[in-house]
Parts: structure tokens; sequence; C-alpha cells
């Protein structure tokens, strides 16, 4: 299955139905009086939470969405049916943003327009959770509700009233308990194989991960999802690399992995760029806690690594793992630290006021 993180959708609520102009005809009653119905209300346009979907692909196929038309009313008082809602099925990290419009009179030195902020109108965090998001046009009133006593014979009706209708961007905020994050090839994908159920691309060449992926770490009776990010580069924040859709899918996570590779011409400055990308997306992504995970010893001896261990720790790094994610060496020591401190921002998370099930899948 492809992974889309971004869409733009249009949705439309129905239209309520008219009413109805109608008269009372009976055997010896010649002039009976209105009996027009209403129409019924036009359907909603709802977005639910559902689990089992992680992207948002289907809406690059499908990108318009229409409520149902409430029907018209009939003679005989009867109220036309309301139209059925449209329930939109989105995955759990959906975020629903206005698509913005541009500022009149407002340009950058280039000339082009300046746009106004997108707003999160909605964001779903829970599975089932439901938003009723466009409200489907009130019927119209049919003439014998336009009866009274200087109009015996009404032939007013409602037409009714219109729905609703917008764009909208969906955005997807992958929900994980731990993000993986690091330099092109620093050895992610292999790590996240080595410790879950995914099978990831692997490749000696930067930028083989072009996606997130979500695994499942089962680690000592207790289980926690890892989402892997592709590689930052220096200016992700900014939009670099379209790091920042990267960094989007890490701002719920509880911890932070930072994987190294020791092999690298500089692991102090690749641990700096990292560190520097995530203070400067904010949305708290320096302030998570975060592990670091010294990649590929098994291609240095242990002398150097300790040694590169050492530099990093000069530069201001703790919690420094060696391991390999390709022989699985010091991976027990690593996970074994992940579990508690997870619990322990589980454990902050619900001091903070936050709800106990914010939608990710952990049983911590």
């Amino acid at each position: 299955m492809h992974f889309l993180d971004q869409a733009k959708i249009y949705i439309k609520s129905g239209w309520g139905g008219p009413g109805a102009v109608s008269f009372r005809r009976e055997k010896y009653e010649e002039y009976g009086g209105p009996d027009g119905g209403n129409g019924g209300k036009g359907g909603d346009i709802i977005f639910e939470a559902v689990a089992g979907l992680n992207t948002l692909i289907d809406f690059r196929y499908t990108q318009h969405f229409k409520a149902q038309r409430g029907t018209p009313g009939m003679g005989k008082n009867r109220y036309g049916a309301g139209g059925e809602d449209l329930v939109i099925k989105v995955p759990v990290g959906t975020q629903i943003l206005s698509d913005p419009l541009p500022i009149d009179g407002s340009e950058d030195e280039d000339g082009v327009p300046d746009y106004e902020e997108q707003e999160i109108l909605a964001d779903f965090t829970q599975v089932g959770q439901r938003i009723t998001f466009l409200r489907g046009g009130d019927g119209g009133r049919g003439n014998m509700s336009y009866k009274s006593s200087t109009n015996r014979a009404p032939r007013q009706h409602g037409t009714g009233w219109p729905g609703e209708e917008r764009w909208v961007w969906l955005r997807l905020k992958l929900l994980a308990d731990v993000g993986l994050v690091g330099m092109p090839n620093a050895g992610k994908s292999t790590l996240i194989n080595q410790i879950t159920n995914t099978k990831a691309k692997v490749g000696a060449y930067a930028f083989t991960t072009t996606k997130p992926q979500l695994g499942v770490v089962l680690h000592k009776g207790r289980e926690f999802v890892l989402a892997d990010i592709p590689g930052l580069i220096e200016g992700a924040a900014e939009g670099a690399g379209i790091g920042d859709r990267f960094l989007g899918h890490i701002e719920r996570c509880r911890v932070l992995l930072h994987l190294i590779d020791a092999t690298g011409d500089d692991p102090v400055a690749a641990w700096r760029i990292v560190q520097d990308e995530l203070a400067n997306y904010g949305a708290g992504l320096d302030e998570k806690p975060q592990l670091l995970a010294l990649n590929k010893g098994d291609l240095l001896g242990a002398e150097l690594m300790e040694d590169i261990a050492s530099q990093l720790r000069a530069a201001g790094a703790e919690d420094i793992f060696i391991i390999s994610g390709a022989t699985g060496e010091g991976m027990g020591k690593l996970l074994d630290a992940v579990i508690p401190m997870l619990s322990d921002a589980v454990a902050a998370e619900k001091a903070d006021g936050g709800e106990e099930d914010d939608g990710t899948w952990s049983p911590l």
C-alpha cells in the first residue's frame, strides 16, 4: 500500500428537500385545506477515525465528497426523508486543516501572493472519534406551515436550505510511542527490521527510506510502536528534502531514538545537525526524552566506538548506547532503557492532565 500523508478534498453537505404545495381532496369536500409536508434535511458530512488505516492514499483517487439531498415533502402532511449522512473514514492521527486563501494585495519579494495560515479544524487522536464537520441544510416548509387566519390557502413553500461546502486539507501525523530519527544512511531501516515485524527497504545509499514506517516492538513481554521517518538533512525544519513533513510524524511520539552512523565522516556533526533541526522545527521535539544509539558497531572496534561515544558526550550528548542494527549487538540494553522511559513519559502525560488513551497503541 502506498503511503500518502497529505490530501486536499472537496466536501459538501446535502441540500434540504423542498416543501410541498398540496391541498386536501376528499369526497364531498370541495375546498380542503393545505396539507403539503416539509422537505427532509440534507445529509451531514461526518469524519470518523478508524483502526487499520495508516495512509491517506484513498483520497488521491477520490477527492469530491457530497452528502445526499433531503427528499421533497408530499401531500397528506407527509414529510420528506432526510438525506443519508456521508461518513468519511480517516486514519487515527489525521488532522483537518483549512484551505488557505491568498491575502488581498499582499505579496512576497518575488511577487507571489501571500496566503493565510492554515487553521487546524479537527484532530483525530482516538479510534472511533467522530465529528459532524458540515451540517446538511434544513428542509423547506410545506404550504401547510404557511396557513394562517388571513391566508387559508397558501401556495408558498420553501425550496430547502443549501448545505455547506468547502475545500479542506487532510494531514496525517502518525501516532507512535517511539520516533526513530537520524541522518540519511544511518541504518534506521536495518534497525527497525531487526527489532520489529517490519520489512523496510534496506540499501547502501542515502534516502533508501522515502516514507515513514511503523513497526511493533515486543521486548520482555512489553510492546510499543516504533516510527521510522526518512533521513533528515540540514534545513529539514524549513522544508529541505520535505523534512518538515517527516518531522511532523514524530510530534506525537513520547520518546525519540536518535541513530548515528559511527562510520560517518563526523558523527558529532551529524548529531548536532539533527538536534538543531528538532529545535528549529519546534512543537517541543527538542524537549522530548531522547536516547542516542551509535550504530554499526560491528564495523569498528570496541575501542574506536567508545572513543566516538566519548566525543559525543563531550559535545553534550547523553544516554549513549553502542549497537549494531545488522547483528543485533547491544539491542537488549537499548530496549531495556526504552521501556522505563516510555513508562515515565506516560506517567508525566497523566500528571499533566492528559487523557489516558490518546490513540497510540501501547500497553504501557
